[in-house]
């Protein structure tokens, strides 16, 4: 990999998204991770545990990375996932469906790795696209 070594982190969280390998979580989340996620919890394990839920969840899974901005001790990315929902995710049963996840990922770097994370995602489109929530506007047609 070539790039700074903020570059090379996101790069290898990108791979792991595409190669489905949760594994590669040793190679760039510090082992003492604080997530600023409702749906993941800190350390290294947990954020194993969670992407290895998420592949089972979509396993044809491919993540595209659309920007990467590196500031300081920051790694800002914004991400587009796309993959078929034929497992269970989040107790949402699997639907069958496509369905297109995008986020805004913030890291903090330390020592190398990235140590802290906050992120931005469209969920309620999601869970829509899962059948966990009806589309905005349903139920409204005929009304004034």
């Amino acid at each position: 990999m070539d790039g700074t070594p903020a570059q090379q982190l996101a790069e290898t969280y990108l791979a792991m998204l595409n190669t489905h390998d949760p594994d590669l979580v040793d190679r760039f989340v510090a082992e003492d991770y604080v997530n600023h996620n409702p749906f993941v919890a800190d350390g290294r394990e947990a954020n194993r545990q969670f992407w290895t839920a998420f592949f089972t969840a979509l396993p044809d899974l491919s993540a595209t990375m659309e920007d990467l901005v590196i500031s300081g001790d920051r790694v800002v990315g914004r991400f587009v996932y796309r993959g078929t929902h034929t497992g269970e995710f989040l107790g949402i049963p699997a639907s069958g469906n496509s369905v297109e996840m995008r986020s805004i990922d913030i890291w903090r770097v330390a020592d190398a790795m990235f140590v802290e994370h906050w992120d931005e995602l469209n969920l309620m489109q999601l869970f829509q696209q899962m059948g966990a929530l009806p589309p905005l506007g349903a139920g409204s047609e005929g009304q004034p």
